[in-house]
């Protein structure tokens, strides 16, 4: 173990309070609660842990600061004055009732009645505030993966998600804004059960594909086919968007591959505005019409309309 000084980041003339605070910080930074992907988070607070045993209790800070004990707790020289038995050798009891010889020690309570008062008494290293149980980490029960396919439309509107686990139990989620496949939403004690309590569901959201709509980052792209002749003299002509059929205004003299915006019908992001869709209409001209054929062999049309190619 390292000095326990070092460990809680105070110095040695450092009062109660100073540890205690220096406690509760790195308690709360770590604990295993909030760093569930972090195993090293669990190592420091294990470490900041035994480090606070140590120096909360008046007789073992002083016993460590003379060199009579390490920062374990155990003596550092056992054998002192006649060896066991000995006046002045090892006895357990000097380490009070946590102590225990040919092992670390197995310290109880000081840590305790603090968890009780950062976390509402409950410890993870088994027990509660008081129960004299020591340090003795209890590991929850393993994380289970889920992989969730959400509708396309469904994903544009946030639309909540039902997700039968493992247990048989059916929960509703919530779509979080600035969603995208491969998203990953972690459901709290929602895994499998375990000694520290249940481990936590991890759902990866996939967006099934439309039939067609796209997306284009935050935007939902259309491709609009339409005929000849609703490009040449205008029409309304109904299209999907995430929200249900829509209406929308062609006006006369619409070439192949212009733009219509409809602004807010695309995915929310981040900071809770929305995309837009973006309509693309492509004219779809019948193959082998001989009136088509006819028409344009009769008419002429004097633009140079490719006049900016030249070159």
């Amino acid at each position: 173990m390292r000095d326990p000084y070092s460990v809680l980041g105070v110095p040695r003339s450092a009062s109660d309070a100073d540890i205690k605070k220096a406690f509760r910080k790195l308690a709360k930074d770590n604990h295993p609660d909030r760093n569930a992907d972090d195993p090293k988070a669990l190592e420091r607070f294990k470490e900041a842990n035994l480090a606070y045993e140590l120096l909360s209790d008046a007789a073992k800070r002083g016993q460590f600061d003379r060199g009579e004990i390490g920062p374990d707790g155990q003596p550092t020289n056992p054998f002192a004055g006649g060896g066991f038995g000995g006046g002045g050798g090892f006895n357990p009891r000097d380490f009070g009732s946590g102590a225990r010889a040919g092992g670390g020690a197995d310290f109880a309570g000081a840590a305790d009645d603090l968890f009780a008062e950062i976390f509402g008494g409950r410890s993870p290293f088994g027990g509660s505030s008081g129960s004299g149980r020591g340090f003795r980490t209890q590991v929850r029960g393993p994380d289970v993966a889920y992989r969730l396919t959400v509708p396309f439309t469904d994903a544009v509107q946030l639309t909540p998600q039902r997700v039968t686990l493992r247990s048989g139990q059916t929960i509703e989620i919530k779509l979080p804004a600035g969603l995208e496949s491969g998203k990953q939403m972690r459901l709290a004690g929602k895994g499998e059960p375990g000694p520290g309590g249940n481990g936590d569901a991890i759902v990866t959201i996939e967006i099934a594909p439309h039939r067609a709509l796209s997306r284009d980052g935050d935007d939902v792209r259309l491709t609009l086919p339409i005929k000849l002749d609703e490009a040449v003299l205008g029409a309304k002509i109904r299209m999907p968007t995430a929200e249900g059929m829509v209406s929308l205004s062609i006006p006369p003299g619409t070439s192949s591959g212009r733009m219509f915006r409809l602004k807010g019908r695309g995915f929310r992001k981040l900071d809770g505005t929305r995309g837009d869709q973006l309509v693309t209409v492509q004219i779809d001209i019948p193959p082998d019409d001989e009136t088509l054929k006819a028409f344009a062999e009769s008419f002429l049309d004097p633009r140079n309309i490719r006049a900016t190619l030249d070159g």
